[in-house]
């Protein structure tokens, strides 16, 4: 075998491509990824920035606790020997505030429907009713992967009527029409972040997707965000598979209606069997391919998709102490009022750069998830909020780092309005840093490649999601997609897309794909380090040497 040959190429180190690509090579497959970025892990990456490490995409994930799917999928792709994980508080892993209302989401559906009960008394038979809507949706999403038409929805069996009556409506209608208050609607739609959509564009059947992944708790990755596509690219060397990075890929190789490999930006071709993209249709047709070789219809498709809004990214380090403060390991979600429909409205737009403050902030310490992460006393965070592509555009041309003046003072403007929003949160923030950073779309557009620095792929409206995303095999012979922008989006919904284009290929079931029996995942609880092994919790000890030696010197001062 000459060194262009390969059984599949990969194109994209993101949680679908490198859940591809393993797949693979663990069914004796040659593999090759090709990731244009220096590291791996597309939205999974961590980075160091003056010695603190930042996670951007990775805040939470569910179905980690024993006997959940991503466990189960973790262990049975045998990447679980080189991962551990963080159980947030399973007292309030999500933190939603809506103005200065505190509503705490625990682990457990059942205790969720009893605090929400206590809450909300008098919405009790709507609560009921909601939380019965998403088991049963979820419960029959397998029947929806079968749609090949939007219309099909409606050929449903009635045993799928939850499915019927709300695959093809939105979140607000779902949230509408079990509860009438509010603040409840707020809460219910608080982790609306987790798809960056308005509750009344997206889609039903997403909205319960988010809500039932966490229901039995949120994890982290301790170590950060990278470890996740670190145990992957080890599992896939093991495999005899291959990853090369900085390397970017400048178009895929078309002859008549069958890709034949890839062309680097370098100039060297390579021919595979098989392609897989894990980036977006807009670069996988528009750039990749180009529209002149693509049919009417997909050309059509293709310029009607809409995109995913992009963020806000400010990354902070805090000497001070943030449990004091009154902060835990959860996310905090923080709203500036009830109406979350017109929040996310406004962060599909412009208008944070008109606002004082952010309508909407995401807030996570992640040394508090983590805190094997803390060095010297010193807290790491990350804090973000919606904003469209749009006002940054006339900046996307210039080289990273030498952007003009402009760009350089409105990053600094846009960050001091968020740390005002935050500070009133958590007073006393603004003054403890002694590290900010703010990334923008530019940010994500250069490191993840994404059109328009989109978080999710293409939005997830009700007619882009289902039978109305881009489908896992293309009309292209050979060519094949995975990522957010086909059947599902974050970390556990793009690591199935790669495994559903290993299905396709590899003519095979799930399970005839979780062979490896790895071991149990290591989970230890960020609200109790004594239960952490002795190494870990020397380490916890070191880590926050400093402010115990500031407090003693305060007490004698």
């Amino acid at each position: 075998m000459s060194h262009t040959d390969y059984d599949a190429i990969v194109i994209g180190s993101g949680a679908g491509g490198l859940a591809a690509a393993l797949c693979l090579a663990q069914a004796g497959m040659q593999v090759l990824v090709c990731e244009q970025h220096e590291v791996a892990g597309g939205w999974c990456q961590s980075f160091t920035l003056e010695g603190f490490r930042f996670s951007p995409g990775v805040h939470y994930l569910g179905g980690l606790e024993p006997g959940g799917s991503l466990n189960k999928v973790y262990k049975g792709l045998g990447v679980s020997q080189d991962m551990e994980f963080c159980e947030i508080n399973p007292d309030g892993f999500d933190h939603i505030f809506v103005g200065q209302e505190q509503f705490d989401i625990p682990r457990g559906v059942d205790k969720f429907a009893e605090r929400l009960k206590a809450r909300f008394p008098q919405e009790s038979d709507g609560i009921d009713g909601y939380l019965t809507a998403i088991h049963d949706m979820l419960g029959k999403i397998r029947q929806v992967s079968s749609i090949r038409k939007v219309g099909d929805v409606k050929k449903l069996p009635e045993r799928s009527s939850a499915l019927l009556r709300w695959g093809l409506r939105s979140s607000k209608d779902l949230i509408d029409h079990y509860v009438s208050d509010p603040v409840l609607k707020a809460i219910l739609a608080g982790q609306s972040g987790d798809h960056g959509m308005p509750p009344s564009r997206v889609s039903a059947v997403v909205h319960a997707g988010v809500v039932n992944h966490y229901f039995d708790g949120g994890f982290f990755p301790r170590g950060g965000g990278f470890t996740l596509p670190r145990a992957f690219v080890r599992a896939l060397k093991r495999a005899g598979g291959e990853i090369r990075l900085s390397t970017p890929v400048a178009c895929i190789l078309i002859e008549g209606n069958k890709a034949l490999g890839v062309e680097l930006a370098d100039g060297t071709q390579l021919r595979a069997k098989h392609i897989i993209s894990n980036t977006d249709p807009e670069v996988t047709y528009g750039k990749l391919i180009g529209r002149e070789q693509l049919s009417k219809k997909l050309r059509r498709r293709i310029d009607k998709a809409k995109y995913s809004t992009s963020s806000l990214s400010l990354f902070l380090a805090a000497d001070m102490d943030l449990r004091a403060a009154g902060l835990d390991s959860g996310n905090y979600w923080f709203y500036e009022h009830a109406d979350l429909d017109e929040i996310y409205q406004q962060g599909t737009t412009d208008y944070f750069l008109g606002a004082d403050t952010p309508p909407a902030v995401f807030m996570t310490a992640t040394t508090l998830k983590d805190p094997s992460k803390m060095h010297n006393g010193i807290h790491t965070l990350e804090a973000f909020t919606f904003v469209n592509y749009e006002p940054f555009k006339a900046w996307e041309n210039q080289p990273k780092g030498e952007r003009a003046p402009e760009y350089q003072a409105l990053k600094g403007e846009l960050a001091g309005r968020m740390l005002r929003s935050l500070d009133k949160r958590v007073p006393g923030l603004r003054d403890s840093l002694v590290f900010c950073e703010m990334a923008t779309p530019l940010s994500n557009a250069h490191y993840i490649n994404a059109t328009h620095g989109n978080m999710y792929g293409i939005e997830k409206s009700r007619f882009q999601v289902g039978p109305g995303a881009f489908p896992i095999r293309t009309e292209f012979e050979n060519l094949y997609m995975c990522g957010a922008s086909t059947l599902s989006h974050g970390v556990a919904g793009a690591t199935g897309t790669g495994m559903t284009a290993a299905k396709r290929i590899l003519k095979c079931s799930t399970q005839d794909l979780l062979k490896m029996d790895g071991p149990e995942i290591r989970i230890y609880p960020s609200e109790d380090t004594t239960k952490w092994p002795a190494h870990l919790q020397k380490r916890i000890a070191r880590g926050q040497q400093r402010k115990h030696e500031m407090a003693a010197h305060e007490m004698v001062g």
